[in-house]
């Protein structure tokens, strides 16, 4: 029953900031998001949320077969936890920073972070857990859209006076 816990701890989660970082996000869709320059390449609004459910869903879990595999944070799982972490900080921050303060360039310069992070985490996870380091690869892919959909906005929306 403890591991059920730590499981349903682990998923939860990376939830926990997705949905703050979309109640910012919703404010902001229709009265900012929708003005800039998009590119024509650009994911329909409406997949937002159905493919950061499933992403965090699968961090959460793949973080959780490092910690289980890894002995917790007193064994080999420590630092790839720590940096999964920082990792999700790092995610959290990229709502407020490009949807609640409008700062597109920071924006920019944070989500390349974030996509630095999550390729540092994979690795470190794949000698835990070689599943774990796999599941992290569709939120690698969609940051990576996600990055240059944010170099785009930025790019296309430098004169824009928010």
């Amino acid at each position: 029953m403890e591991n059920l816990g730590s499981l349903a701890g682990a998923i939860a989660l990376p939830h926990v900031g997705g949905i703050i970082g979309s109640v910012i996000s919703r404010k902001h869709i229709k009265t900012w998001y929708e003005t800039l320059k998009r590119p024509s390449w650009r994911p329909p609004n409406w997949a937002f949320g159905p493919v950061w459910l499933t992403l965090y869903t699968g961090m959460g879990y793949a973080s959780y077969l490092v910690w289980r595999e890894g002995g917790g944070f007193q064994g080999p799982a420590r630092e790839p936890l720590i940096l999964y972490g920082c990792n999700l900080a790092l995610n959290w921050a990229w709502s407020p920073i490009f949807f609640g303060a409008h700062k597109k360039g920071l924006a920019l310069v944070e989500i390349l972070a974030l996509w630095g992070t999550i390729g540092a985490c994979t690795y470190s996870f794949y000698p835990i857990s070689k599943t774990a380091a796999y599941i992290m690869l569709p939120y690698w892919a969609w940051v990576s859209l996600a990055s240059a959909l944010t170099y785009c906005i930025w790019r296309d929306n430098k004169d824009k006076i928010d």
